[in-house]
Formats: structure tokens, sequence, C-alpha cells
């Protein structure tokens, strides 16, 4: 199969772009590089031994997205390709809107023109809003996400819905994942986001190695176990593998179907940091702050369905995924070093 992987040097998808090519697929990747860098191409290389065409473009530019589909024979499409800090959406909403909502329609207008039928979006269990209970099932309402980022991936789903429903042919996988975390072993992949992370673990690892000061911890006073948020880490290797599998589920011609990615257990913000104190050996600051907009207290997943219908199962615990994040986290600072 050949699948075109949008925001396939990024952090997911990076890591999805190896787990196919292990997996005997063929990958085309796009990406513009707002949040990722060029040189995981090469790293994909390394460790793959295969170099995939990537072409450098934005999915909202429908003349050199149409240039792509005309260069190669696209089966099914993987789309990661987005904003997605939810904090930087409350503060620039129209942005998220635009990029988001946009890229996603001219991408299933291009894939209409070429008959690709076959896509897997990357959404987010943001769309449960506010939870009426944990563990999150997939037949949960969607009703309010709680940012505009997460109100993003609502509206592309409903889009997805109703694109499902007069074209037959078309299949699609809705991935709402929990957090994902951790690096590639080889420590040659991992999450380095532009400038100051936005989400936990890149953080944590930035402080571990000295580059910042002290970790952020937004709110302790929510209803857990030690007041602050809890979220489903699901290693991002485990994640990687839940892509191939939808793929799998998708040549099954089933419509349009929905899988939560998680590992269906919840760790508090402090449980993840004194994790990661065990995972590094270093001894990680931190320092409470005022809550965050559009945090809730608590998610995690109930995975029963992923686990029957596509087989997945998470192989890696928070801890492993803390080392693997580590290692990445070291290494990476060593290479920017050589670089200077």
């Amino acid at each position: 199969m050949k699948v075109l992987v949008t925001g396939g040097l990024g952090f997911i998808g990076s890591h999805t772009v190896v787990k196919l090519i292990e997996n005997g697929d063929e990958v085309v990747i796009v990406d513009n590089l707002y949040n990722s860098k060029l040189e995981v191409k090469d790293r994909i290389k390394e460790i793959t031994g295969v170099e995939c065409p990537t072409y450098v473009i934005d999915v909202q530019n429908k003349e050199e997205l149409t240039k792509v589909f005309k260069e190669h024979r696209v089966d099914a499409v993987i789309h990661f390709a987005g904003y997605k800090a939810v904090g930087e959406s409350c503060v620039k909403p129209l942005e998220y809107y635009d990029n988001n909502l946009n890229s996603t329609l001219v991408l299933l207008e291009v894939m209409r023109d070429y008959k690709v039928h076959n896509f897997v979006f990357s959404s987010s269990a943001t769309v449960y809003g506010e939870p009426q209970r944990v563990p999150m099932y997939e037949s949960d309402p969607v009703v309010e996400a709680t940012s505009p980022y997460g109100e993003t991936k609502v509206m592309i789903e409903r889009i997805l819905k109703d694109y499902a429903k007069v074209d037959k042919e078309f299949n699609c996988a809705l991935l709402r994942y929990f957090n994902p975390i951790g690096a590639h072993k080889s420590g040659l992949l991992g999450e380095d986001p532009n400038g100051i992370p936005n989400n936990l673990l890149p953080y944590i690892a930035k402080v571990a190695t000295g580059e910042l000061k002290e970790v952020n911890v937004f709110g302790n006073d929510y209803d857990t176990v030690d007041g602050t948020g809890v979220r489903d880490y699901i290693h991002v290797v485990d994640l990687a593998k839940g892509h191939v599998l939808a793929l799998n589920k998708l040549k099954t011609n089933p419509g349009l179907v929905i899988y939560n990615l998680g590992t269906g257990k919840g760790t508090s913000v402090l449980e993840m940091i004194k994790a990661y104190e065990e995972a590094s050996g270093v001894k990680i600051p931190y320092v409470i702050k005022e809550r965050r907009p559009g945090d809730i207290a608590s998610s995690f997943a109930n995975c029963d369905k992923a686990r029957d219908e596509l087989g997945f199962t998470c192989d890696f615990t928070v801890l492993d995924a803390c080392r693997d994040g580590y290692h990445f986290q070291v290494e990476e600072s060593e290479r920017k070093k050589k670089a200077k």
C-alpha cells in the first residue's frame, strides 16, 4: 500500500512513517516544517534504510498538493498535519480554525479528485470535552470541546462523518489519541518542538537536560489523586502501531470507524515527574501555577474497542516512555552541541 502521510516529519508522524515502512508499505511525506525539521527525513532513512519521497509544502496549497497526487498513485492518507497546542489555540483561535479546517478540506477535495478512498484522521480525546465519565468510551457524546484546538477536531470529525454518508466507497478511521509521549529507541526520533514546548514530557525533558529551569505545573486543586491533572500517556511507538492496524481495518471497507488509542490508565503530572526522575536519575524542579484555560481534571481511555477490532495493545509503560524520551533528549542535546 502506498500511504501519503501529512505532517510526516512531526513527532507522531515520523514514528508512524517508520512503522509503515517496517510493515512493508510505501510512504510519501508532506510537511510544511511549521513544527518539524527536514533532517527527520534523513533520520527515518537511518532507521529504516528507506528514503521516502518528501514534499515541503502546505496541505492548504491545493495546486502543490495536486502535484503530489499526480506523481504518486496513493492508496491511503494519514492526516497528521495541523496546529495542536491547546493553550495556544485559546489565544489564536482564528489561526487554528483556518489552518486545521482548511487543510483537511483541501486534502479531502484532492483525494476525491484522485479517487483515494482510505483516510486515517489524527483526532484527539479533546473531542469529549469535559468528560461525563472516565474512562471515556467511543460511544460517549461529542458535544463541545474545551478549546478551539479541540473544536477543530470536533468539526473535522463531523465533516468526515457527513462525507462518509454520501460517499459509500470512503473508508475513514477517526483515531482519538490520548497523550503521546516517549521516543524511538534509537534516540533519532522524538518530540523536539520549535520554541518552548507546549506538552508536558518535552518540557520535563528540557528541564532534565538543563535547557529550562523548572516545570510549570498548571493547577494543583483538581479533584484527582494529588490535585494535578491526570492524563492517559501512551508511548508514541504504540500509537504509531495503532495507525498501521487502522489501515489494515480500512482494507475491509468498514466505512467510518472510531477508536480510542491510549493505555486505559491515568497518570498525574506529579506522578509523571516522579517517573521521569526515576527513568533519568535527574531531579526535576517544578513550580505550581494557575490552571490553564481549556484544561480538564482527568482524561483516560477505555480501549476495549481498539483491542477487540484492531488487535491493538500497548507494549510500553510510562516508565519506558520516560526512558526513551530522556535518551532522545540527551542525544539531541549532543547533536545540537556538535552542530554549533
